[in-house]
C-alpha cells in the first residue's frame, strides 16, 4: 500500500463511455489496497434495447442505473471506511448525465424528483478523477473493445455524452477534482504515465487541477 495515498478513503472516477474507468479504477485500487466498487452495466436489462431503440427504452435504461447506484451507495455507508479505502467507477451524478441526454423533458423531470430524494445522505467521495477523452479517441477505444450491445452506437449520442460530462464537471465544485485528459496517457501498459497520474492523485487536497501531457488543450 502505497502511504501518498492515506489521506483519501473514498475515490470516485467517472468519465464516458470508453475512457477506460473500469480498468484504472482497479489499477487504482491494487496500488491504494481498496475495495473496488463496480456499476453493475451489464445487469440493466434494458440497455441492449436502449442501444437499438434510445428512445423507447430510455426511461427504464435510466431508472434501473439509478437504483441499482443508489443500492450500491447505500451499502458505502455501512462499509467501515477506516478499515479500507473505496475507488468506485462512478459518481452517483453520472447517472443525470445520461438522463439529460436520453429522456424528455416530462421524463427528466420525474427522474430529478426521484434522484434528489434517493442522494441525500449518500457519502461523499475524498475525490473524484474525471478521465475525459477527444469524441474520436473513444471511438477508437469503444470499437476497440468490441462489446456487443455497443456496435450501434453512433457519434452523435456519444458527442452529447461528452458535452454534458464536459459541462457538468467544469462548474464541479462540491468534492476535490482530477481532471485527466487520456487522448495522449496509456495508464496501461506505459508505467511512466500511471506513475505521472498518481503523483497528481497522491498530491490532490482541495480545488480543481487538470493534467494532460506535452502540448495538448483540455477542451473543457
Amino acid at each position: 500500500m502505497d502511504d501518498r495515498f492515506a489521506h483519501l478513503r473514498y475515490v470516485a472516477v467517472d468519465g464516458p463511455i470508453g475512457v477506460g474507468k473500469t480498468t484504472f479504477c482497479r489499477i487504482l485500487a491494487d496500488r491504494i489496497g481498496g475495495h473496488l466498487v463496480l456499476e453493475e452495466a451489464d445487469k440493466n436489462p434494458f440497455l441492449k434495447d436502449f442501444y437499438h431503440d434510445r428512445r423507447r427504452y430510455a426511461l427504464q435504461t435510466q431508472f434501473f442505473f439509478l437504483l441499482s447506484r443508489y443500492a450500491q451507495q447505500k451499502e458505502l455507508i455501512e462499509y467501515d471506511l477506516f478499515k479500507k479505502k473505496i475507488v468506485a467507477d462512478y459518481t452517483f451524478e453520472k447517472d443525470f448525465l445520461f438522463a439529460q441526454s436520453n429522456l424528455t423533458e416530462d421524463e427528466l423531470s420525474l427522474y430529478k424528483q426521484v434522484a434528489e430524494l434517493l442522494k441525500k445522505n449518500l457519502p461523499k467521495p475524498d475525490l473524484v478523477v474525471f478521465l475525459t477523452a477527444s469524441v474520436e479517441v473513444l471511438t477508437a477505444r469503444i470499437k476497440k473493445r468490441n462489446i456487443t450491445y455497443e456496435r450501434n452506437f453512433d457519434a452523435e449520442y456519444l458527442t452529447s455524452v461528452v458535452e454534458a460530462y464536459n459541462h457538468y464537471f467544469f462548474h464541479y465544485n462540491r468534492t476535490p477534482l482530477l481532471v485527466i485528459k487520456t487522448d495522449r496517457l496509456d495508464f496501461v501498459e506505459n508505467s511512466t504515465h500511471l506513475d505521472e497520474i498518481f503523483t497528481q492523485i497522491a498530491e490532490m487536497r482541495q480545488g480543481t487541477r487538470y493534467f494532460t501531457r506535452g502540448d495538448e488543450m483540455l477542451g473543457l
